[in-house]
């Protein structure tokens, strides 16, 4: 049986309405872990390397398999909240795949 490899959802956020998108974190927390997913990073401080990136707010969320982060994005729980994010927010948002358990990583 082949192990399905974790997926990472990096999203760039631009509030533009606080409230509204406080009342949107309040609420899609609970969607994410219903659907397997776990927040690594929301909101700390971010420091940009290289580039000319000047994000203001980065979330990680981690998601056992890319099913599962299909599932959390076309459920009716997150559908009922994703207009809030859209109202309060520009985003950018991208999945990347994880390593699997088994590698062995760079050299």
């Amino acid at each position: 049986m082949e192990h399905e490899m974790s997926v990472y959802l990096i999203v760039d956020v631009q509030v533009v309405d606080t409230d509204g998108y406080a009342e949107y974190v309040e609420k899609v927390a609970d969607i994410v872990t219903q659907y397997g997913g776990r927040y690594l990073a929301r909101g700390g401080k971010v420091t940009v390397l290289s580039g000319n990136w000047r994000p203001q707010r980065i979330i990680l969320i981690e998601f056992p398999s890319r099913q599962e982060l299909q599932k959390w994005l076309a459920s009716p729980e997150y559908a009922s909240v994703s207009p809030l994010r859209e109202r309060s927010t520009r985003t950018r948002a991208i999945v990347v795949e994880g390593v699997s358990a088994s590698s062995e990583g760079t050299k």
